[in-house]
């Protein structure tokens, strides 16, 4: 039983064979996936996936790379399209130094706190992104200390991890956690308390080991599970358990 807290169907990656590999998914036991927006296309995508799929959920927001895609128009129709029902949080949203080729970081930044003051008036989670970028991503967060969420594909130090949880935040794992080089991010899962831990694939990248190198899917996160579960010293059936509810929890779903 799996629930993919992170994950991109409406990629083009899956243009040939989506309806096929959704069906998959859902056969291999994921009960849940949040698609999460990273263009102001991919979130309207989202909600249509959410639509189309009774256990797809949506998260809408602008990545950091698609910056200049956020004006005062597209925050109103995101707005608009929170009152979706099927739409959980505000995301894909933050931060991204490692592409020279990327917004400025100012312009990243006042999108970020855009997007970070639209969860908290509208009461939302957020689904954030750090990438080479976790002190102003940190310094963003204080900002706004009403506001909840994950930092997906969690990339930071034990230290930032602590800052994080302070907040009140989630830590998303990814199948970089079942790579042989991952010795950081396992003294992370190793610190992060059980009520805290989500496991995500970010299809259709990242696919863990064994599958690293090909395209991700929802279900290959038993790899993922399989993995915190040794490092947790717990079954893997009590993780799958424990990483449904938590994401249940955050994204405030009662069934």
């Amino acid at each position: 039983m799996i629930f993919d807290s992170h994950a991109h169907y409406d990629d083009d990656s899956f243009d040939e064979d989506r309806e096929k590999v959704i069906e998959e998914i859902h056969n291999n036991g994921v009960i849940a996936v949040l698609n999460c927006g990273a263009s102001f296309q991919g979130a309207k995508d989202s909600v249509k996936l959410a639509e189309k799929y009774d256990f797809f959920y949506a998260a809408v927001g602008i990545h950091p790379e698609n910056a200049y895609e956020l004006t005062e128009e597209t925050l109103k129709e995101i707005r608009e399209m929170t009152k979706n029902p099927k739409v959980k949080a505000i995301g894909e949203i933050g931060l991204d130094y490692y592409w020279e080729e990327n917004p400025p970081k100012d312009v990243q930044k006042e999108v970020f706190r855009k997007q970070m003051a639209l969860a908290k008036d509208l009461g939302l989670p957020v689904v954030i992104h750090d990438r080479e970028a976790h002190g102003d991503t940190l310094e963003i967060m204080k900002e706004f200390p009403e506001v909840k969420g994950v930092v997906h594909c969690f990339s930071g130090s034990v230290e930032f991890a602590r800052e994080c949880l302070k907040l009140g935040y989630y830590i998303g794992f990814t199948g970089v956690i079942t790579f042989k080089n991952a010795k950081k991010i396992i003294e992370v899962a190793k610190e992060v308390p059980m009520d805290r831990i989500l496991v995500e694939t970010d299809a259709p990248y990242m696919a863990p080991t064994p599958h690293r190198g090909k395209r991700n899917q929802s279900d290959y996160i038993k790899f993922i599970i399989e993995k915190i579960a040794e490092i947790k010293e717990v079954s893997p059936g009590f993780m799958e358990n424990l990483t449904i509810n938590n994401a249940k929890n955050l994204l405030k779903i009662k069934s």
